[in-house]
């Protein structure tokens, strides 16, 4: 749903980079979120001891530029800045969201283009300021970095382990001629 960044005041409260395509329904007060890497222990205290594994919006602030949000289980500048850099998960409804995955679904998906051509595998999501970018070791062991948009990436199936990219010329390694001098 967003990556945290740098604390903002001493109460807690961190600047987020939103990564959702609903943020009007992510971020209510209320919502629930999973911090990815997990709290380790001794990060982040609860009032009254012990960790929190789960992080409750309290507070959300949207200025043009910024959006700043604040935990009930987190209470000071320490604990807003173990987050830094977490990324924030939520629970989404598959009846919802039909179309949505995770990143770490995508992790050893095989790449190919439209006609079937290998392209490589999904080493992982990249979070970009523009978009997240597809991560994908080709065959010959070089990588290439697929913006994550519905043009160049037309196909997600985690399920069947899958990816569909139609990418512009040069931008993954070039495909192997084929037919004309074949033997």
């Amino acid at each position: 749903m967003a990556v945290v960044g740098r604390p903002h005041g001493v109460k807690g409260d961190v600047m987020l980079d939103i990564r959702s395509d609903r943020p009007e329904r992510r971020f209510e007060l209320g919502a629930v979120y999973s911090p990815e890497p997990a709290v380790v222990p001794g990060q982040v205290a609860r009032p009254g001891g012990g960790l929190a594994e789960r992080l409750t919006l309290s507070r959300f602030q949207s200025r043009p530029g910024r959006v700043v949000a604040g935990f009930a289980e987190v209470a000071d500048r320490t604990g807003a800045e173990s987050l830094r850099g977490a990324k924030l998960l939520a629970e989404v409804d598959p009846d919802e969201e039909p179309d949505a995955w995770y990143p770490s679904r995508l992790r050893g998906a095989a790449v190919t283009l439209a006609d079937g051509a290998p392209v490589g595998v999904v080493k992982g999501v990249v979070s970009a300021p523009g978009q997240d970018l597809l991560e994908i070791v080709q065959p010959d062991g070089s990588t290439a970095l697929v913006p994550l948009v519905k043009e160049l990436v037309p196909e997600v199936d985690p399920n069947r382990g899958r990816i569909v990219i139609d990418p512009p010329e040069g931008l993954v390694a070039a495909r192997p001629e084929r037919g004309e001098n074949a033997d």
